[in-house]
């Protein structure tokens, strides 16, 4: 087993999520790629210079892609583009329809005008400047991708930043979504071991390191 793990905007892969489900597939012998989206340069970033991140992250070999808020739509885009390579997938609160909710979020004709915006990294803890091309870039994607691959999403009731309704339709509209919904917020981060639960189970994630072993040793 495989995973590579997408954070979300604005994060990194130091994000309290990302480490600790690095940290509870490394105690099963799983290994698991956390690849920094915006490859250190935040200002120019795009949805298709992720894309092409997460390509080179996966390579030629097959994975599990599990990713949270704008990382989980970024991993529903690279599947549905690469479905031979990408094995399941775990979507944390996805931030599916995101080019039309971003603009109405960030009304673009000042942001135009002014070429950059003001946003908060959480990863430096600090504002970092963004280009109006990110979300000229993010017009060109679909709102809710395809892919035939089984998907486990876990969305938060109180999320109010992406709507819990959101992924409620997506996964109503697809036999191969499982949606599983916990009471909290966007980050989830009150959830982590409920959610490792049923990542866990999705994944059929052996119980310890010494089950890895027995498993590859059979």
């Amino acid at each position: 087993m495989r995973v590579v793990y997408l954070h979300g905007f604005a994060s990194s892969p130091n994000s309290s999520k990302a480490q600790f489900f690095r940290r509870k597939f490394a105690e099963r012998g799983i290994q698991m790629e956390i690849p920094i989206l915006d490859e250190g340069k935040f200002e120019e970033l795009t949805i298709s210079g992720q894309l092409a991140v997460i390509e080179r992250a996966v390579g030629d070999q097959s994975a599990i892609l599990m990713g949270s808020s704008l990382g989980g739509y970024l991993a529903a885009l690279y599947t549905a583009r690469h479905q031979s390579q990408i094995e399941r997938l775990v979507l944390l609160a996805p931030a599916f329809q995101f080019a039309r909710r971003w603009q109405e979020r960030y009304p673009p004709e000042e942001w135009k005008r002014h070429g950059s915006l003001k946003i908060f990294h959480y990863g430096d803890a600090r504002e970092r400047e963004l280009g109006y091309q990110f979300a000229e870039d993010a017009t060109q994607y679909e709102d809710e991708p395809e892919f035939p691959q089984p998907a486990l999403i876990l969305h938060g009731t109180r999320d109010n930043v992406v709507p819990a309704s959101i992924s409620s339709a997506y996964a109503s509209a697809r036999p191969n979504i499982k949606l599983v919904l916990l009471e909290s917020g966007h980050e989830l981060t009150d959830v982590l071991e409920p959610m490792w639960l049923e990542v866990s189970k999705f994944l059929s994630v052996p119980e310890s390191i010494e089950t890895v072993s027995k498993l590859r040793s059979s």
